[in-house]
This record gives C-alpha cells, sequence and structure tokens, in this order.
C-alpha cells in the first residue's frame, strides 16, 4: 500500500481537491472552455466526486476532487478508485495533519485482502499513486498503514490458519522485527504457571490448538511501564452454550483485541517510544468437546477470585482475567485492554464507536479528545458500581455473565476490573474490529479501530 505514495514524478497530474463553497471561487479565475466543461460534467464538488479536465490534445491536465464541508480523515480514500492509474499530486497546501491524513487514506484505499484469490495479472497500468504532500509525516503514515495491514490481515485470516499457535507465531515474527522478547505458555504449561482460567476457556480445542499466553516485552526495563492486553479467541463457538450459526459466523474476528495491540505495538516499537512495553494475549480457542468447561463449573483464576460458569460464550472476560492479574502484578504506569467483548456495546453504540471503560478520567479525557483529532471517535460508558450485584454468584466470588439482558457492556467491564487493582491507570476497550459493508478504505471485513488515538494518548503520556 505504500506503494502508492510516491516522489515527485515528471507528469503527474495536479489534483485539485475542493470544497462546495471553494468551487465557483476557483471557477471565476478559470478560462470560459473549463467552465463550460465542468458545468456540463455536473461537478458540483460533491465529497468523494471527481471531475476529468482534458487538456491540449487530449491529454489529461488536472483533475476537481469533492471534499466534504467537514473533516473526514477517509475523504482521499474516494478518490483512487474513481481515477486513471498514473501519478497525482494536490495542487494546493494542507495542513501538516491533513496532509498526513491524504496520504493515510489513499494508501490504505488499496488495501486487499487476497491471500486465497488465485493468482491473477497486476491490474492494467497499475493504481493510481499520489506524490507525498508536502507536509506529511512519512514515518508516521507508514506506522500507520503497517499496523492497519497487520490488524486487518489478522483479523481477517481464517480460524483454520489463525489458530492460538499462528497467533503467537505472528507475535514472535513482530518481536524479531523489532528486538523485543517473546515468551509463549502453551497447554499445560498454563496450569503450572497458574492461568487457570485461560487453560479452562481452551482447554476443549483440539491438540494442535491448544491455549497459550503470548508474551511480549521490549523497551528499556527502567522506562515508564506501558501493558497492553488483548482478547485472542482464535474462534468462539460459545462453548457448550453454543452460538446460532448466525452468531457464530463472524467470530474468526473474536481474535480482533489481541491484533489491535500487536497492530499498537508495532506502531509504539516503530516510533521508538521511551517506555517499557509489554503485551499479552490470551490465545485460545473456545471449542466443544469432552474437555470443554459446563455451565456453572467454578474456575479459579490466577488473581485467587473463583469464578461461576453463567455462561460458556462470555469466555472473553474469563482469558482477561488471568491476563489482567498477571499485568497489574508488575504495576504499570498504564494499562489497556482490547477485546471483541459484548454485543451489548455493538447494540448501545454500532459498529464503528468503540464502547470505552476507563477507572480514571484523565485517561479518558485523553482517549477522546484524541479520538476527535484523529477521526476516530470513542464513547465513554461508566463503570457504575450498583450493577456490581449483577456479577455476584451464590457459590463463587463472581458470575461470569449475568442472567439480566440488561448493561451487558457494562458488567463485562465491571468483572474485568475485579482483576485491576484500583491504584493502576486501566482503560478498556469494547470494539467491533469489523466493517459490515465497504466504504472507500475501509473494505468489508477486519478493521482497525482507535489505534491512532491510543498511540497518541500514549505517546502523549510518555512525553509529558
Amino acid at each position: 500500500m505504500l506503494e502508492q505514495l510516491v516522489e515527485a514524478e515528471d507528469g503527474a497530474t495536479d489534483l485539485i481537491a475542493l470544497r462546495k463553497g471553494e468551487l465557483a471561487g476557483w471557477l471565476d479565475g478559470q478560462p470560459e472552455g473549463v467552465r463550460r466543461w465542468v458545468d456540463q460534467s455536473g461537478f458540483k464538488a460533491e465529497s468523494g466526486a471527481v471531475c476529468l479536465l482534458p487538456g491540449e490534445n487530449g491529454v489529461l491536465a488536472a483533475v476537481l476532487a469533492g471534499l466534504p464541508d467537514e473533516d473526514d480523515p477517509w475523504a482521499f480514500a474516494h478518490f483512487p478508485a474513481k481515477l486513471p492509474a498514473r501519478a497525482y499530486r494536490l495542487s494546493r497546501p494542507l495542513s501538516a495533519a491533513d496532509s498526513g491524513r491524504a496520504a493515510l487514506a489513499w494508501a490504505l484505499s488499496a488495501y486487499s485482502f487476497d491471500r486465497y484469490k488465485a493468482r491473477k495479472g497486476p491490474k492494467q497500468g497499475g493504481l493510481p499513486r499520489l506524490v507525498w504532500p508536502e507536509g506529511a509525516d512519512r514515518a508516521r503514515v507508514a506506522r500507520d498503514v503497517e499496523a492497519f495491514a497487520l490488524v486487518r490481515d489478522l483479523i481477517n485470516t481464517p480460524a483454520s490458519d489463525m489458530g492460538p499457535a499462528e497467533l503467537a507465531a505472528a507475535a514472535d515474527a513482530l518481536a524479531a522485527r523489532f528486538g523485543a522478547k517473546c515468551r509463549v505458555i502453551v497447554g499445560d504449561g498454563l496450569l503450572a504457571e497458574n492461568y487457570p482460567a485461560i487453560h479452562a476457556v481452551g482447554r476443549g480445542a483440539a491438540q494442535n490448538r491448544r491455549p497459550r499466553l503470548i508474551d511480549l516485552r521490549w523497551g528499556d526495563e527502567l522506562a515508564p511501564k506501558v501493558t497492553l492486553v488483548g482478547k485472542g479467541v482464535c474462534f468462539d463457538t460459545g462453548g457448550l452454550d453454543l452460538k446460532p450459526s448466525s452468531n457464530m459466523k463472524l467470530m474468526k474476528k473474536d481474535m480482533g483485541g489481541a491484533a489491535h495491540v500487536l497492530g499498537l505495538a508495532a506502531m509504539i516499537m516503530a516510533a521508538g517510544l521511551k517506555l517499557r512495553l509489554r503485551v499479552l494475549i490470551p490465545a485460545v480457542e473456545n471449542s466443544v468437546s469432552g474437555e470443554s468447561m459446563r455451565p456453572l463449573d467454578v474456575l479459579s483464576t490466577r488473581k485467587g477470585l473463583t469464578v461461576e460458569v453463567g455462561n460458556t460464550d462470555a469466555e472473553g472476560r474469563l482469558i482477561l482475567a488471568d491476563a489482567l492479574a498477571e499485568a497489574a502484578a508488575e504495576k504499570p504506569a498504564l494499562l489497556i485492554d482490547i477485546a471483541t467483548l459484548t454485543g451489548a456495546a455493538r447494540s448501545a453504540l454500532g459498529t464503528d464507536l468503540p464502547a470505552l471503560f476507563s477507572n480514571n478520567d484523565l485517561l479518558a479525557s485523553d482517549l477522546l479528545r484524541n479520538g476527535e483529532a484523529e477521526g476516530e471517535p470513542l464513547w465513554r460508558l461508566p463503570l457504575h458500581k450498583p450493577y456490581r450485584r449483577m456479577i455476584e454468584s451464590k457459590v463463587a466470588d463472581l458470575c461470569n455473565a449475568t442472567d439480566s439482558p440488561h448493561a451487558g457492556a457494562i458488567t463485562a467491564a465491571l468483572f474485568l476490573q475485579e482483576f485491576v487493582e484500583p491504584d493502576i491507570i486501566w482503560a478498556h476497550l469494547d470494539i467491533m474490529a469489523w466493517n459490515g459493508a465497504p466504504r472507500p478504505g475501509r473494505p468489508e471485513g477486519g478493521e482497525a479501530l482507535a489505534l491512532r488515538a491510543l498511540f497518541a494518548t500514549i505517546a502523549q503520556r510518555v512525553s509529558g
């Protein structure tokens, strides 16, 4: 995708990006023939619209491109699919931030997941290229493009080829690239090292898909500790509380939290942020077998709390419980977990808006502010303490699922909070990690959400 961003090329065509209110002023300075051509073409500078302007001898002289009136980080993703395959350069300077957004959107418009498609020849003439916009932070754009591609590729890969072992291999490859260390605890080793909940969720899977805990570490050991925890359920049948087929179909994406923390880790390491990074991914497959956990089983956890299994399909919070307990034991300066955790969050906020929970108002404020600045909005939901009663059990310390149809995202977050010490600054993101329909720059399939907002927040905290 980065190959769609090029150095200045002789003969690159001017791309004149205009909002509706700017079109008339631009036309006033043009020859009568150009004004007539634009009028006859019906171009009104609508968002995403283009108008090819002919020059002498039938050559393409320039392109008019419509921008939305409001800020939209994906605005430039509309254009490549509508333009001939050649190089284009922005005719008018943008701010540094907008230049970077334009470059990122253009590059991501070229993303496709074609691992399983029959090999075909390259598109005639290739894809439209954009000359690097002046002022764009090229290193940042490159980090973002590569992180988006990593997250999308991991989520899009079917569970047959992205089980716990393959997810661990992806983390190990990332560690090798940046000189990090990656340790993986597998199968019964989880019991030996006291990760009983991760083991219980994943023990029903086949031998070649045994559960594991992935533990990546990078950076100066004396620097501030930032720990990322990602839910890595590589496929979720629901367990003995089996999902209906309609709900099971997309469950290859249930490791979306793990994909996100790996993408975010790649951004952090590529930027060389001055911190001590730790990434913990409990990787399992929630399968059905004679070894599967059962409803009303009582499980042990790393923290020592016992959990009654109210529903085997509420498995993500169980594996996160062990990982969060381990993360909290190191007293990091910042702890963030990301998970495709609840349908309740999607019912409340839809697929594009991650639900944010935090025990720290300043951290929540930073994430919300950076989300708006990066065009990646989040929405904060409360850790409403009175709902804590809904995850109480008569026979154990906690229950992993409530019988109530209400407040499912909140009760899940309250469950996770039980495994994070109160003095640790913590945020939990409940995300969809999937585009249900294609949009420019965002094809149907796995999607990275809030990555830039998270990176900006972490970078600001480290630098501050």
